[in-house]
């Protein structure tokens, strides 16, 4: 029943930019705290952007500046606007609502050439 379904990833060469979207479907979206997460090649999920349902953002130190997120809870949707984009930031990103399992999404390349 709960879906996060994520779009606008792709392969962009660094310096370009990229906006991702998270639609959500089956859970009351404007109640959640939402992350973007990412994982690299080799490592760790991480958290690096989250906001709140009344749309505060906090953002890792990696992507701080560079990386906006914001939502709208009218269209249930998650965003991720990032700009400035490093060959590093390359990673499978995820959609997550918080909670004790919490929901995620499939997962979205974003590839940043040199």
């Amino acid at each position: 029943q709960v879906q996060l379904v994520e779009s606008g990833g792709g392969l962009v060469q660094a310096g370009e930019s990229l906006r991702l979207s998270c639609v959500a479907s089956g859970m009351l979206f404007s109640r959640y705290i939402m992350n973007w997460y990412r994982q690299a090649p080799g490592m760790g999920r991480v958290l690096v952007a989250q906001i709140s349902p009344s749309g505060a953002p906090n953002y890792d130190l990696s992507v701080k500046g560079r990386f906006t997120i914001s939502r709208d809870n009218a269209k249930n949707t998650l965003y991720l606007q990032m700009n400035s984009l490093k060959p590093e930031d390359t990673s499978v990103y995820y959609c997550n609502a918080q909670g004790q399992t919490g929901y995620w999404g499939q997962g979205i390349q974003v590839t940043v050439s040199s």
